[in-house]
C-alpha cells in the first residue's frame, strides 16, 4: 500500500474554549514526513486538543496555523484534511460488516472494489473476517478495523488518540507490536497520543511531552529518558530516584543502580521491600531519606526485609542536580 508522505507545521497554535479554559498554549512544532510523533502526557495537558487540532476537529485561536506541506489547511474542516482517525471507542458502525466498515470512506469516494479491501484486511491481519459482523469482534480485532478504515482513503496524516487504552494488558502489548510494524512499513507521517509511557517509548520516533497545555519537551524516547530537562519529564517518565549524595541532590534510575561489596558503595540501605517480576528483583530501599529508593536488580538470589545491602550508581548515569 502506497502513502503520500506529509510533513506536518504548527505555527502559533493556541487554543481557549468559550468558557475561558486555556486548553493548550501558544505551539510552534514540526512533524517530519514519515514521522511518528507521540504526544505524551497526563489527562487534560492538551494533547488530544492539539491532535484535534490537526485534524480539523477544532479550530486554532485567531493567528494559529496548520500546514500539510506547503498547504495552509487551517480553514479545512476535517473531512477535506484527508487524515485518517483511530479511536480509543473504534467508531465503528455496528449495523455494518467489517468489510462494510473497511470500505466506507472508499465506497464515499467511489473507488471502493474487493481487492483494496482484502489488501487491507491483510495489512491488519483479518483475513478471511469481511463478512463477520463488528459485534463479534473482540476489542484487539475492533481496533484493527478501526486502523483498516482509517488506512483505507490514503490519508495524509494518521492521527490516533489513545487507541490501545480499552484493552487488556496483553492484548495491548501485541496490539502496540503490530501498529508499530504497519506504521514502519507504509511510512505514513503519524501522530499517536497517549498518556502511557512505555506506548511512547515502543511507538515514536520522537516524543513531545505535554504538561498544562504546553511541550514541555521533545526528542527521541532516549533523550526524554535519558536526559529529562524537567522534573516533570523526569518522574514522568520511568522511574527516577532522588537522593542526596555528596553533598548535592542526584536523580538515578532504577537500571543504574548496582548491589556492590561495602568498600565500593556510594551510599547503603536496608530493604523495605522486594518483588520478583521473573526476569528481575525490584527492590524499595530506606536509604534514610525522605524517599524509598528503587533498584533493580538480575541477582539470583532471595532478598530479605530489613536486609543491610550496600549500593553504587555508575557516576554517567548520575543528574547531579535536579533538572
Amino acid at each position: 500500500m502506497n502513502v503520500e508522505r506529509m510533513h506536518v507545521s504548527l505555527r502559533q497554535v493556541a487554543k481557549t474554549f468559550s468558557d475561558g479554559t486555556r486548553a493548550l498554549k501558544t505551539t510552534d512544532l514540526e512533524i517530519a514526513e514519515g514521522e511518528t510523533l507521540v504526544l505524551l502526557g497526563p489527562s487534560g495537558c492538551g494533547k488530544t486538543t492539539l491532535l484535534r487540532i490537526i485534524a480539523g476537529l477544532e479550530t486554532p485561536d485567531a493567528g494559529g496555523r496548520v500546514y500539510f506541506g506547503a498547504e495552509d489547511v487551517t480553514p479545512l474542516p476535517i473531512e477535506r484534511r484527508n487524515v485518517g482517525m483511530v479511536f480509543q471507542s473504534y467508531a465503528l458502525f455496528p449495523n455494518m460488516s467489517v468489510a462494510e466498515n473497511v470500505g466506507y470512506g472508499l465506497r464515499i469516494r467511489g473507488e471502493l472494489t474487493q481487492q483494496k479491501v482484502d489488501e487491507l484486511l491483510s495489512l491488519v491481519q483479518l483475513e478471511g473476517l469481511g463478512s463477520r459482523r463488528v459485534d463479534q469482534l473482540s476489542g484487539g480485532q475492533r481496533q484493527r478495523v478501526a486502523l483498516a478504515r482509517a488506512l483505507a482513503v490514503r490519508p495524509r496524516v494518521l492521527l490516533l488518540d489513545e487507541p490501545l487504552t480499552a484493552l487488556d494488558a496483553k492484548l495491548r502489548e501485541q496490539l502496540r507490536t503490530d501498529i508499530d510494524r504497519l506504521l514502519r512499513s507504509l511510512a505514513i507521517t503519524a501522530v499517536y497520543v497517549t498518556h502511557d509511557q512505555a506506548e511512547a517509548m515502543a511507538l515514536g520516533d520522537r516524543i513531545a511531552v505535554m504538561q498544562s497545555g504546553e511541550i514541555v519537551q521533545i526528542g527521541t524516547p532516549k533523550e526524554i529518558y535519558y536526559q529529562p530537562s524537567t522534573a516533570f519529564v523526569a518522574d514522568f517518565i520511568g522511574t527516577m530516584n532522588r537522593l542526596r549524595l555528596n553533598g548535592s541532590e542526584a536523580l538515578f534510575r532504577p537500571e543504574d543502580t548496582r548491589l556492590v561489596a561495602p568498600a565500593a558503595a556510594q551510599f547503603s540501605g536496608t530493604i523495605a521491600s522486594a518483588f520478583f517480576l521473573g526476569d528481575h528483583t525490584r527492590l524499595m530501599v530506606d536509604c534514610g531519606g525522605p524517599q524509598l529508593v528503587t533498584v533493580e536488580t538480575t541477582e539470583r538470589r532471595d532478598f530479605t526485609i530489613g536486609e543491610r545491602i550496600h549500593l553504587a550508581v555508575d557516576p554517567a548515569a548520575i543528574l547531579s542536580h535536579e533538572p
